[in-house]
C-alpha cells in the first residue's frame, strides 16, 4: 500500500536539519520498522517542508506511523494519506446507497 506523508517541521527540528541530521536515513529506519520502504522524499517550499512517498505492507501501520511522528514533537503538522482502491470505495458506496433510507 502506498502512503504520502506531508510534514511541517518545528523550529527545533529545522535547527537539527540545518545542523546536518540525515532525515533520509531516519525515514528509512522508521519505515523498516513496519516492513515499509521509502520511494521518494522531497523537501518542499510552501505549507509543508517535507513530502514522503512510501510503501507499507498494509494500511494498518500508517496511522501508527503518523501518531509516532506527531508525538515526537518534530512536526507542527503531520498528515498521512493512504492510497485507496477506488473501485472498492465505489462498490461500498453503491451498496450503502441502495440500502440506506434517510430520515424524512
Amino acid at each position: 500500500m502506498k502512503m504520502i506523508f506531508l510534514g511541517k517541521y518545528t523550529a527545533n527540528a529545522l535547527a537539527g536539519l540545518i545542523a546536518g541530521s540525515d532525515r533520509k536515513a531516519a525515514v528509512e529506519t522508521l519505515l523498516s520498522q513496519i516492513g515499509g520502504t521509502l520511494e521518494e522524499m522531497m523537501f518542499t517550499r510552501g505549507e509543508y517542508d517535507i513530502v514522503v512517498l512510501a510503501s507499507a505492507p498494509d494500511g494498518t501501520n500508517i496511522p501508527g506511523v503518523a501518531a509516532a511522528l506527531r508525538a515526537s514533537g518534530a512536526f507542527e503538522k503531520a498528515i498521512a494519506l493512504e492510497e485507496l482502491d477506488m473501485a472498492d470505495v465505489v462498490a461500498t458506496a453503491q451498496k450503502i446507497s441502495a440500502a440506506y433510507k434517510p430520515a424524512g
